[in-house]
């Protein structure tokens, strides 16, 4: 009897690390693509408002710091593992659609 609580008990101790390994890959990772898409499109947003090339890049890189630091609480604090790859996945795919239309000589 023992040994099958011992077996669940570690079976259950594995499912938990690769979890925990899962939302450090999503914080590390999704966060990290999150963050160079927000740069891009809001580099591309602030330039079309009015900004400098060099103004706009600045302005949308030292945002996408926070946006990155956002990004690895989220998957740390949401609550489920889909969750977090969602929350990192979708707003990077849309960012990254946002300043592709916004790039010079690009669809729009």
């Amino acid at each position: 009897m023992s040994k099958s609580a011992s077996t669940i008990e570690a079976s259950s101790l594995n499912w938990y690390r690769a979890k925990i390994a899962s939302r450090s890959l999503a914080a590390i990772g999704g966060g990290y693509a999150l963050a160079a898409a927000s740069a891009a499109a809001g580099s591309l947003g602030f330039q079309h408002l009015g900004l400098s090339r060099s103004d706009a890049t600045m302005a949308a890189t030292m945002l996408s710091f926070i946006v990155y630091a956002v990004a690895a609480m989220w998957c740390f604090g949401c609550a489920s593992t889909r969750r977090a790859w969602a929350g990192c996945a979708i707003p990077a795919l849309a960012l990254a659609l946002f300043a592709w239309l916004l790039m010079p000589g690009g669809p729009v």
